[in-house]
């Protein structure tokens, strides 16, 4: 059977429309409504799909009007063609070149204690452009993913069809409040509690492997939280000493409310903006890159 044959046995969308309404609101009336049409135009609409698929939709009772099951099947499958069909136009419409949404995934941690302080300064320098930020880390697609642009830390491996725009080193050692360092460890890395966080296990013991004197240091007690920026959070909070790295801590190195008594090294990984080739001619992406770039190499 053709797709032209086939298709044509199709009732018009106008016509799914209506009926999608009426299911869902089980009344043509306030289907008719919703959809600014008369109550007539919604009965001829599924009268029109009843005819061509030769099945009753609706079963008509004291002025009601209920489901059959066939009109469930179909209620069903018109709602996820519906929604698939308005998220394919709206991701369409975002990823215009012309669209003012530019679409941008982030690592939570970065998002949350560095880029999102910031996002108010792009936007005054370009109010036409609105972020939508999406936050998560590691490989992405930016295709699937309906993203413009990705920021993230390199330590996987990009694809070779990616364009890669570096940020800035990572620099990375312990820190904490100054009040836990002075006041409640007595600056003896031995008696502090070390703050561990599940996504980046390997952080404390990444950090002593570059130490001389690494042996001689043991942990008082160790805690672990399920993302990194629960672990800052908590040495900010006096609970304990964390790996905190830059950009990540940089604001609050600057505000003192976290110190890295033992000074940041650098860790070998960097940021990076990831994007598409075909993207590199966008002008949404290329203000939004070089305003990350200038923001980070201020800092």
């Amino acid at each position: 059977m053709s797709k032209n044959h086939r298709y044509g046995r199709l009732p018009p969308l106008n016509a799914l429309l209506a009926f999608e309404a009426a299911a869902r609101l089980q009344s043509f009336t306030k289907a008719a409504e919703e959809l600014h049409l008369t109550h007539g135009a919604i009965s001829r609409a599924v009268a029109q799909i009843e005819e061509r698929i030769g099945v009753a939709l609706f079963k008509r009772q004291n002025r009601r009007v209920y489901l059959t099951l066939a009109g469930q099947r179909l209620l069903k499958t018109s709602r996820q063609t519906l929604d698939a069909l308005t998220e394919t136009v709206e991701e369409i419409h975002r990823h215009d070149i012309d669209s003012p949404f530019l679409v941008v995934s982030c690592e939570p941690s970065l998002a949350m204690r560095w880029l999102m302080p910031r996002l108010g300064q792009f936007k005054t320098l370009c109010p036409e452009i609105h972020i939508d930020l999406r936050m998560s880390g590691g490989p992405i697609d930016l295709l699937e993913s309906g993203c413009d642009l990705a920021i993230r830390r390199l330590d996987f491996s990009v694809k070779g069809d990616y364009q890669i725009t570096k940020l800035c080193a990572e620099f990375a050692g312990p820190v904490c409040s100054k009040s836990y360092w002075f006041e409640q460890i007595q600056q003896d890395l031995n008696q502090a509690d070390w703050l561990h966080s599940r996504t980046r296990p390997q952080a404390w013991y990444d950090w002593l492997s570059t130490q001389k004197d690494y042996t001689s240091w043991q942990a008082r007690n160790e805690q672990y939280y399920d993302h990194f920026f629960y672990t800052l959070q908590a040495a900010q909070d006096h609970l304990g000493m964390a790996i905190g790295s830059t950009p990540l801590v940089s604001d609050d190195l600057k505000a003192q409310r976290l110190i890295s008594p033992m000074g940041l090294q650098p860790t070998g990984y960097e940021y990076a903006v990831l994007t598409l080739h075909s993207l590199a001619q966008d002008q949404r992406v290329t203000l939004f890159t070089d305003w990350l770039m200038g923001s980070m190499s201020s800092d």
